[in-house]
């Protein structure tokens, strides 16, 4: 099972950007995605691309304001994050599906390997 580990978190002030990044430990021949959970919260969908990266979708919460990514020769992927705000406050994840779905998806049971996370606050 391939190991998936971000980076890029920290504090940044509203109106600031931030660049995720997730590192696998293998090749990833499926689509991968980024989701976020808050304390209480369940875990939202927030970006996905299909394994060949022409395919991408964005939750609604952050379509116009994030940018998803990946290099494949690299083994990664990137999350862009501009015009934070503070309710984009949570723990991001990095996802992939198992092995040969390479279509992008908004539902996270349909991921088979999970970072461990990385805390984003964003301050008002």
């Amino acid at each position: 099972q391939v190991q998936l580990v971000e980076s890029g978190g920290g504090l940044v002030q509203a109106g600031g950007s931030l660049r995720l990044s997730c590192a696998a430990s293998g090749r990833i021949f499926s689509a991968m995605g980024w989701f976020r959970q808050a304390p209480g919260k369940e875990r939202e969908f927030v970006a996905t691309i299909s394994w060949s990266g022409g395919i991408t979708s964005y939750g609604d919460s952050v379509k116009g304001r994030f940018t998803i990514s990946r290099d494949n020769a690299k083994n990664t992927m990137a999350l862009q994050m501009n015009s934070l705000r503070p309710e984009d406050t949570s723990v991001y994840y990095c996802a992939s599906r198992a092995r040969n779905f390479g279509s992008p998806s908004p539902l996270p049971h349909e991921y088979f390997s999970w970072g461990q996370g990385t805390q984003v606050t964003v301050s008002s």
